[in-house]
């Protein structure tokens, strides 16, 4: 079962280029902390921006970086079943550990549960590692309900979801639907306490990025029963989570990264870097949240 916090990690850029080096001095500080492992080439990752070719060469690069114990999962999923099919096992075959599929959603009025069924069904009988189920209504247009994700669920090789539907309702209808030993992920840390109260094993967290060590806490503190202080943590993450993902998006989560000494570096076109006093501002966030003296 897939337990703990990950972050989808940011793709860096220089020039316009993968700057696989500077990826490495992430990673090296990442490797630190406790988060159970990295997602690459998810949203925050801008997997959209990127070639076939670098989204292979980040899943090799991740993997030569990652010290032992640390989960690889690796974002691969298209409208095409074709080409989720062949990025995911030829990820698998530079190191990923999992497959993370995205819902297809071109054709939205058409993309019902039995469509869902279909493709995550023929996706995950020819992928050679597990696969997990991306729900991310924001982007795609598209939610996919409990009951079909408890179908989805008895594959043998469909393991998981990350949901990052900001509803914790729905959060909590999948999981009481599906088997004990599938891994339901909170998708963001504005819900990532009411997850784990739900049943959460972990989460995919963009405010992972930038504050591992307290979003490790707080599952921390919520599997020990703390759940007053784990709750006061969850309250203190909220702007910051908004900041660098409702507000200002990847821009803002690289600016955060830069600001912290991470490097975060430019977004790549057609996404814009933030403005001074957009950068102020988030400065402000942070400082706030005690994450910047």
């Amino acid at each position: 079962m897939i337990k703990g916090i990950m972050p989808p990690i940011t793709t860096p850029f220089e020039r316009g280029e993968v700057a696989y080096d500077k990826l490495a001095v992430n990673i090296a500080r990442w490797n630190k902390t406790e988060l159970s492992g990295y997602v690459v080439m998810g949203s925050n990752g801008e997997s959209v921006f990127l070639t076939r070719e670098e989204k292979l060469k980040l899943v090799e690069a991740t993997r030569k970086n990652l010290t032992p114990g640390r989960l690889l999962i690796a974002g691969t999923g298209s409208d095409s079943i074709e080409e989720t099919v062949a990025l995911s096992n030829d990820a698998a075959e530079r190191g990923a550990d999992y497959a993370l599929v995205l819902t297809p959603s071109f054709y939205k009025s058409q993309m019902n549960s039995a469509a869902f069924v279909r493709y995550f069904t023929e996706a995950a009988d020819k992928i050679r590692i597990p696969l997990i189920i991306y729900n991310v209504p924001k982007f795609t247009g598209v939610n996919i309900e409990a009951d079909t994700v408890a179908k989805l669920a008895q594959h043998k090789n469909i393991v998981g979801l990350k949901n990052s539907a900001e509803n914790s309702a729905h959060m909590a209808e999948i999981i009481s639907f599906v088997p004990k030993d599938f891994s339901v992920l909170v998708g963001t840390a504005s819900v990532l306490y009411p997850g784990l109260a739900s049943g959460a094993a972990g989460g995919i967290l963009a405010l992972a990025n930038i504050a591992p060590e307290e979003c490790v806490e707080l599952q921390r503190l919520f599997d020990a029963g703390r759940h007053d202080e784990a709750s006061a943590l969850q309250m203190k993450l909220i702007p910051i989570n908004k900041a660098v993902t409702s507000k200002y998006g990847v821009p803002g989560l690289k600016a955060a990264m830069d600001i912290l000494g991470y490097f975060g570096g430019e977004p790549r076109s057609p996404l814009v870097s933030l403005g001074q006093a957009e950068r102020e501002d988030l400065k402000s966030i942070l400082k706030t949240a005690g994450l910047l003296d």
